[in-house]
């Protein structure tokens, strides 16, 4: 299966994170991705663990798209970027404002090349406003969105510093939300009856993170109150939380409806407080949950991790150890369904463990066709087969320095 996608080509001209997420995404249902990188490679082949010097995080990170090396301050990389604007759909960029322009590869350039381009900018803070200019990261992103606020402990019960997720969530919500926008500006510009038109997408790690803040500021705007970070637990719901067992690991367990806090109850041994006033809905609960937590809490800790899984199965009731990379490796479901994989990657003379397509689409759910590629794998397959360049003026162009 070829992948959704199948016949869209995306020129990515990015780094690190956020452009290149956005573009794995595309690429894994299908898109053919030229990602453009410098002779030096995208620095993030430097980051994770390393085996021989090889990535492993970018054995996943640059999957399915071909590699092209060039050196964007000479006019002639630039004008082999105008050539393969020609060839492309879109553009995914994550440069500081402005810089594009500064190399002489604007929007305006790049539309003289392909008039219906869609052209996507990811940034810290936006291609406008009084922080476009600001440097910015992910975790720049989620502290300005609120989320970093959010995933602490409960106030006052902790000295240490505000919790990171544990992943560069606030570059892959960018990407998330530009490979939409890119996917709705070409349904618009090419469906039955589309019009046509460029697109520009303006998309901001700071306002990706706070389009995820549920009820944060209509809270805050209608009553004046602060979201606070809950810890483990779901300020809106109870009882939802990780609870400790006799062997030191942590459950799961989400017990926040009627018929599940029932249930739950009925194990705990507890049936009768179901109908107490302090525990009847859910809002009750929430006013409650502290005692609630601790009394969850008392009995979770008689069984082990195991045992506990085994008794909240059986009962219907969500529940869950706190996975790590191993649990996740040898997980029946993700396996089943392919979201872990074993790929073939000749950086490391075998397969890389790594996660599968999503969204699965089951008609034609696309295909890891290949590993991260080496710097500048695809120059020839792209300079010379897509754009017909020969291969004597390649070989001019990479001992000049411009390939």
């Amino acid at each position: 299966m070829s992948g959704v996608l199948s016949g869209l080509r995306v020129l990515e001209i990015g780094h690190f994170v956020a452009a290149p997420f956005a573009t794995r995404l595309l690429a894994d249902l299908g898109a053919d991705i030229i990602k453009i990188e410098p002779r030096t490679g995208d620095p993030v082949r430097q980051w994770g663990e390393q085996v021989d010097g090889h990535s492993l995080w970018w054995s996943m990170h640059g999957r399915n798209k071909r590699s092209v090396t060039l050196d964007l301050k000479r006019p002639e990389a630039k004008r082999i970027v105008l050539q393969l604007v020609r060839e492309c759909d879109a553009v995914i960029e994550n440069f500081r404002p402005g810089q594009l322009v500064k190399l002489g590869l604007g929007p305006e350039t790049l539309r003289a090349e392909r008039p219906d381009l869609i052209v996507a900018h990811i940034s810290g803070y936006g291609q406008t406003g009084p922080y476009r200019d600001r440097a910015a990261f992910g975790v720049i992103g989620e502290a300005i969105g609120g989320l970093r606020h959010l995933t602490d402990h409960a106030p006052g019960t902790s000295d240490l510093p505000p919790v990171r997720v544990g992943v560069s969530v606030g570059d892959s919500l960018a990407g998330l939300y530009a490979a939409l926008g890119v996917l709705a500006a070409l349904w618009q510009r090419d469906r039955a009856g589309g019009d046509g038109r460029a697109r520009t997408l303006d998309v901001a790690l700071t306002e990706s993170v706070l389009s995820l803040m549920e009820g944060m500021l209509p809270e805050y705007g209608a009553l004046g109150r602060v979201k606070q970070p809950t810890g483990g637990g779901i300020a809106t719901a109870a009882p939802t939380n990780a609870y400790p067992t006799a062997d030191g690991a942590f459950i799961l367990i989400a017990a926040n409806s009627e018929p599940l806090f029932a249930r739950l109850m009925t194990l705990v041994g507890r049936s009768e407080l179901v109908e107490t006033m302090d525990y009847t809905g859910n809002q009750a609960r929430v006013a409650n949950v502290v005692a609630l937590d601790a009394l969850i809490g008392a009995w979770t800790r008689e069984y082990d991790a195991a045992a506990l899984i085994a008794l909240l199965t059986e009962a219907d009731i969500p529940s869950s150890r706190v996975y790590t990379a191993a649990d996740i490796a040898a997980d029946p479901q993700y396996r089943q369904r392919g979201m872990v994989r074993a790929v073939a990657d000749p950086a490391f003379g075998g397969d890389v463990l790594q996660a599968g397509i999503v969204p699965h689409v089951v008609e034609d759910p696309g295909a890891v066709r290949w590993p991260g590629p080496a710097i500048g794998a695809h120059n020839d397959d792209v300079l010379h087969g897509l754009l017909g360049i020969p291969r004597d003026e390649i070989a001019r162009l990479i001992k000049e320095g411009i390939v």
